[in-house]
């Protein structure tokens, strides 16, 4: 079963490109901080990550460098020989399904994202997703 779970600050904001047949796609690096222990410092890997369709509408229309983002996807090995004729390997998630992990007001305390948009984001996003983003109410009403 090859299934990656992530979740980390995205290094730089998501770039939308098309491919010649004009498939949406967007290729990012998150970061993501490994466990440790106190005393000990801390260590993060740099993540590559590529996502397709919808996925990749999604992740650029909602998410700037700096905020957190939630990952579910697949590991992608791709091997290739490069321009001095050496073998390379090189490793990227394959993103299904992404998440916010913080809300707006945190994001935008902590990482300086503001939202481009007045109207309220879809908490996550999933290539099962049918049509168009659907837009969901504000929770700032809510009791809890």
């Amino acid at each position: 079963m090859n299934v990656v779970v992530l979740i980390g600050r995205l290094t730089d904001n998501p770039e939308l490109r098309h491919t010649n047949s004009n498939i949406a796609v967007t290729r990012f690096s998150i970061a993501v901080d490994r466990a440790y222990r106190s005393g000990e410092e801390r260590q993060t890997d740099f993540i590559n990550i590529v996502a397709w369709r919808q996925t990749a509408e999604f992740i650029t229309r909602y998410f700037k460098k700096g905020q957190r983002i939630g990952i579910e996807g697949s590991l992608r090995m791709n091997r290739y020989t490069d321009k001095d004729g050496n073998n390379r390997t090189s490793y990227e998630v394959v993103a299904n399904n992404v998440h916010f992990v913080e809300n707006k007001r945190d994001s935008g305390d902590a990482s300086g994202y503001a939202p481009q948009e007045t109207q309220a984001a879809p908490q996550s996003f999933s290539n099962s997703d049918s049509g168009d983003f659907a837009e969901i109410a504000s929770d700032d009403d809510l009791p809890f």
